[in-house]
């Protein structure tokens, strides 16, 4: 026990001082300060490695690349650039290993074991699928100490309940991955007991254990991995096997640098064996995702989610028990129905016009009468995520509808933020940009994942038009005249206006008081609507009396964040758009607002409320 003591007071030393000085951070206890000085020194020994590094000991992605991510995502396995379960038990066997080389009693080195994971899983944040196996761990080994084995699924059962005394973790994903790959480890190992031991022998078992086990979680995770994701890896049982040695060398080999920090020059040592394996880990990542066919890009409807998430029960059931064939036979029929449900469930009568709410953002969806989408912007992005991602694509999912067109109206991060997520997992059948000279991060994104989907993307101008299932789009503006000479990419919004047999929607993107001038200009009365989706979520620049007095809405609409920075909507805007005659509605105050129209009558829902809009006059 006494290097043990030493061990860990070491790590805390690493972990809190250091040879490098450490960036100023915000921070709330002395754990995030252990935690931002694990970062710092993880910078300092591992160079350009670093990032990946920290996703792997620290829990810490906002650094990796989202091109890396998006590699390791199609391999189909991402999950092992988080902080999981698997992390934690091969840091653990390590330090049970080290602890037992130095002739610790066995009951000692569990204990020391566990007080050292106890410290690492507090350090790094305690993420839910880390604290999940941490607790498992603790649990296996009290009944180990005290010789009373138990139930591999009242461990498991112990281990994710834990978590859930913050009842909200049950909806982190991490979370999920983690449950359900521990879920499939145990009924893939009872299978394999069954199926692989009496039939094969020696490291041959071992092989086919281990090719069986991770198919079986691949399968059991598909469901959830295609609902969040939008695709599904076909060559993740192979990558699985192939990464899961390299993680198992690489994990203990990147914790023992980390540990001994405040010694530099082991430290490198220990860095420079992680480097090969770290490059390793990449080049899996890199060879799965080239293989062709390795990923499917799919959109499951909620109806097909719940499908298949019961075929995903059902299969644990089924190889969990000494009788599988009914629990077989239930995940077959699910998984068959969940192929060939037909996706027409729940198309609308007519139009419908969805403003999500994704907060500080736009992100606006033309339903047609077909179910299929025209969507226009895809809200913000921020460090580790995106409304994309987030909010938009699992929204058009629990409709179902395949995505005809994207529209992005102009390249800042609040409209073009979920962007390449979007296009990622819908797979429009087209994107419409106003291609402004000025560019952005999110805007660049979105650009290379239409390009690597193969997605056509077309460059619009005044006078284009789609016509889909009965709904007229036309681009309205902006044109190469108006916008060569720009500096403010909200002027150069594209401006649709889409239209069902007698009613007409507006769609004004960020578009400010110069390019509603120069609408007014063009159009004139050609601009009336019957809803208009106010623009730049009603700051005073834009809505001018003019655009008003064209337009004549009888309802507008505005997409904003609550409590956001700028002060929109502007109450000068709110009461222009009163005084036009027009019924006012915002996503901050009643969250995501539904317009559906049949060509004649206005039904408005919001807050779960619906109300028919009053006609107005001609």
């Amino acid at each position: 026990m006494p290097f043990i003591a030493i061990f860990a007071a070491g790590l805390l030393i690493a972990l809190s001082r250091g040879v490098v000085p450490r960036p100023r951070v915000a921070t709330d206890s002395a754990l995030d300060r252990i935690r931002a000085g694990a970062g710092a020194r993880i910078d300092a020994t591992f160079g350009a490695d670093a990032p990946l590094v920290r996703a792997l000991l620290i829990a810490d992605q906002r650094a990796v690349d989202p091109a890396v991510r998006d590699r390791f995502a199609a391999a189909g396995i991402v999950h092992m650039l988080s902080i999981s379960g698997l992390h934690v038990a091969i840091i653990a066997a390590a330090i049970r290993v080290l602890a037992l080389a130095l002739r610790l009693r066995a009951g000692a080195a569990t204990l020391a074991t566990m007080a050292l994971v106890a410290l690492y899983v507090a350090v790094i944040g305690a993420p839910a699928p880390a604290l999940r196996s941490a607790v498992m761990l603790g649990a296996t080994a009290a009944t180990r100490l005290a010789q009373r084995p138990t139930s591999a699924w009242a461990v498991l059962a112990i281990g994710a309940g834990v978590p859930l005394l913050a009842p909200a973790t049950v909806t982190d994903l991490g979370y999920q991955l983690s449950v359900l790959g521990m879920a499939s480890l145990i009924a893939g190992g009872l299978l394999a007991r069954r199926v692989v031991a009496p039939r094969i022998d020696g490291w041959r078992a071992s092989a086919a254990s281990l090719a069986l086990i991770s198919t079986i979680a691949t399968v059991v995770s598909a469901p959830l991995v295609a609902w969040t994701f939008g695709r599904m890896s076909l060559v993740a049982p192979i990558t699985n096997i192939a990464a899961t040695p390299v993680v198992a060398l690489l994990q203990p080999t990147l914790f023992l640098a980390l540990a001994l920090t405040p010694f530099p020059a082991a430290a490198a040592l220990a860095a420079d064996a992680a480097h090969p394996l770290l490059a390793l880990f990449g080049r899996i990542a890199d060879v799965g995702s080239r293989i062709p066919g390795a990923v499917i890009v799919v959109a499951p409807t909620l109806p097909q989610a719940l499908l298949a998430g019961a075929m995903a029960i059902a299969l644990l059931v089924a190889c969990a028990s000494y009788f599988p064939a009914r629990p077989l036979a239930l995940a077959l029929a699910a998984g068959a129905a969940a192929l060939w449900m037909p996706d027409v469930l729940g198309r609308p009568h007519g139009l419908e016009l969805h403003v999500i709410d994704v907060g500080q953002g736009d992100a606006v969806a033309l339903r047609t009468p077909a179910g299929r989408w025209i969507v226009t912007d895809a809200g913000r992005a921020w460090n580790g995520g995106d409304a994309g991602r987030a909010t938009l694509i699992p929204y058009l999912r629990r409709y179902g509808g395949a995505v005809a067109l994207f529209v992005l109206t102009h390249p800042h991060a609040d409209h073009a933020g979920g962007a390449a997520s979007l296009l990622r997992a819908l797979h429009p059948g087209a994107y419409w940009d106003g291609a402004y000279a000025g560019t952005s991060e999110t805007y660049r994104a979105s650009l290379l994942a239409a390009d690597s989907a193969r997605i056509p993307w077309r460059r619009v101008h005044p006078g284009d038009s789609l016509v889909l299932d009965g709904v007229v789009l036309r681009v309205l503006a902006p044109d190469s005249a108006w916008t060569v000479s720009l500096h403010d990419p909200n002027e150069a919004s594209v401006v649709t206006m889409a239209e069902y047999h007698g009613v007409r929607l507006l769609l004004t993107g960020d578009a400010e008081r110069g390019e509603e001038e120069m609408l007014v200009a063009r159009y004139g009365s050609a601009l009336r609507a019957d809803v208009l989706k106010v623009g730049h979520h009603g700051s005073r620049t834009s809505s001018t009396d003019a655009l008003l007095a064209a337009v004549r809405p009888r309802l507008a609409l505005i997409s904003v964040g609550a409590r956001n920075t700028y002060g929109h909507p502007s109450p000068d805007v709110i009461h222009a758009l009163t005084r036009a005659g027009a019924a006012v509605l915002r996503t901050d105050a009643e969250g995501t607002l539904v317009v559906r129209t049949d060509g004649t009558a206005i039904e408005v829902e919001e807050a779960g409320e619906r109300w028919t809009l009053a006609r107005g006059p001609p």
